[in-house]
């Protein structure tokens, strides 16, 4: 894996991430937003104290773990990749409570528009802030976006200790079991 130096992670600030994503998807999962390091890559949850891609590997949405540069094989699965606020920051707590909102706006307007089975939001705090629902919690919400039922799963980042990548995959596989993927 690249190293970066500081400055080049602080010159990743504020960029944008192409969306890994395609018509039809059985999942499509949304991170908060994109960190330094995957601004930095261009990779998704590129950071590597990030659990996503081995929590989606042992929840048996991937047959292997697949490396950051590797997310566009999501595609080949049925699985895509976006974020509720698309500029890139080093910490969530930067974004404001209106990027959020409209970032909430936004993805409801993508998700109408490719139809995925599944809106899978990762972290239920952001997912509170995004749709204005500050009594949800992990598991599947009752809100549906056009037909796109809404699940919300646990932050994968590595600062979210109150899960472990075990109980992660856990939750994960229960979508992917409702998402008729296993």
């Amino acid at each position: 894996m690249t190293r970066f130096t500081p400055e080049e992670l602080e010159a990743a600030r504020d960029r944008l991430v192409p969306d890994v994503i395609a018509d039809g998807l059985h999942v499509l999962f949304c991170g908060i937003n994109p960190g330094l390091m995957t601004a930095a890559t261009g990779h998704h949850f590129a950071r590597p104290g990030n659990r996503f891609w081995p929590v989606l590997h042992l929840s048996g949405f991937t047959p292997r773990l697949l490396k950051p540069s590797e997310q566009q094989e999501l595609l080949s699965y049925g699985l895509g990749i976006t974020n509720v606020v698309a500029r890139a920051s080093a910490r969530a707590d930067e974004l404001s409570a209106a990027e959020y909102r409209e970032g909430g706006r936004l993805l409801a307007e993508k998700v109408a528009r490719l139809k995925p089975r599944w809106l899978a939001v990762v972290g239920v705090t952001a997912y509170r802030a995004a749709f204005d629902d500050r009594k949800a919690k992990v598991g599947p919400q009752e809100r549906r976006i056009g037909e796109t039922r809404v699940w919300v799963l646990p932050n994968p980042s590595g600062l979210n200790a109150h899960w472990t990548a075990a109980t992660m995959a856990e939750e994960f596989a229960r979508l992917r079991v409702a998402a008729g993927d296993g």
